[in-house]
């Protein structure tokens, strides 16, 4: 309470009130009249009228937080009728024996807040009064914060996003990039991230384990039936998607410093669209952005090929598993490339574009 008993009948007023003639006190903080205190034995002492004024207020921020050490300042035009206090660990502060009759305004200030000045007001003698609306602004330039990031962070940033992508919530969809515009270039560390990822992905597994099943149904490669030979053809399946993913989509583009992943247009004429899709398995882009013959990925389908004449049986070996091998895995991919271009995406609910 401002003023204490000897004040309870001033007048009292904010900012943002007109003048209150002969008004009763109220409690600033519920606005609602002070009944007057009774002296010991039930006498009333007499009452000390002050022919000065006092200020007072609370300095909180936009977001109502208390701004304890504040600096506050009253002054009226006269350089030397100049006051200076900080609030204190409440944020309230109180000047005392104020002029009367002299317009004065208050300026509140602190460390990372754009300062508060208030409209002028003119006191009355004995008036106690409450600033009110003090709210101090963040800064401009301290509320947007800048993060300088460098290119590896960003780079790991976009392959963990990637990581998160799966048609139908399902199915890895890690080696395309929705936000193309933005893409930077992969660092050798993410580029065999990227492949470990898929080749450990527990859908691998079973995309192995189903189409091992569906060549044991149709008997091929030639190896022997029954569990035996459903093992080694989903080892072989298994293992020819693994050595493809890991020489197409991390050891060749590591050393022909090429970007593995598909590169989505999203917009411009279908044409244009269809266009850039079917030259994905051809054309790819380089770790210094240029456009180059995707070396990575046709050399990782041929690689895979031939090392499938190591586990393959004897009477499937040969050139053809490894030349037919690469026209199915490069058929295979501009099917993927038109379908990613158009269709996938709608599918993948973790997209950012």
């Amino acid at each position: 309470m401002l003023g204490g008993a000897g004040a309870l009948e001033l007048p009292l007023r904010s900012w943002s009130q007109g003048p209150v003639e002969s008004a009763p006190a109220t409690s600033l903080a519920e606005g609602r009249v002070l009944p007057e205190a009774p002296e010991p034995d039930n006498q009333l002492t007499a009452k000390t009228v002050s022919r000065s004024a006092n200020v007072s207020g609370t300095v909180i921020d936009t977001y109502g937080d208390l701004v304890p050490g504040a600096t506050v300042i009253i002054e009226s035009a006269d350089a030397a009728d100049r006051h200076r206090q900080e609030a204190n660990d409440n944020g309230f502060f109180e000047f005392k024996n104020i002029t009367p009759g002299i317009s004065y305004r208050v300026t509140v200030s602190a460390k990372g807040f754009d300062p508060w000045v208030s409209p002028p007001v003119t006191l009355e003698q004995g008036q106690f009064f409450q600033v009110t609306g003090i709210n101090l602004r963040v800064h401009a330039e301290v509320s947007s914060v800048h993060v300088v990031a460098t290119r590896e962070q960003i780079a790991t940033e976009q392959v963990t996003v990637a990581e998160h992508q799966r048609i139908l919530g399902i199915i890895p969809n890690f080696y395309v990039i929705y936000d193309s515009e933005n893409a930077v270039q992969l660092t050798t560390k993410l580029k065999f991230r990227m492949a470990a990822r898929v080749a450990v992905d527990p859908v691998s597994f079973l995309g192995a384990a189903t189409l091992g099943a569906i060549y044991q149904a149709g008997d091929i490669p030639n190896y022997q039936q029954g569990w035996t030979g459903y093992a080694q053809r989903f080892g072989a399946v298994y293992a020819d998607g693994v050595s493809d993913i890991m020489f197409g989509g991390a050891i060749l583009p590591w050393l022909l410093h090429q970007d593995p992943r598909y590169f989505y247009l999203g917009k411009g004429p279908a044409k244009s669209r269809l266009r850039h899709a079917l030259s994905n398995p051809f054309v790819c882009k380089g770790d210094n952005g240029h456009k180059q013959v995707n070396f990575s990925s046709m050399g990782g389908d041929l690689v895979s090929g031939a090392l499938s004449n190591l586990y393959y049986p004897e009477s499937n070996r040969g050139a053809s598993l490894v030349f037919t091998g690469f026209l199915i895995s490069t058929g295979e991919r501009l099917a993927v490339s038109v379908l990613q271009e158009f269709v996938i995406r709608r599918f993948t609910p973790s997209a950012k574009h």
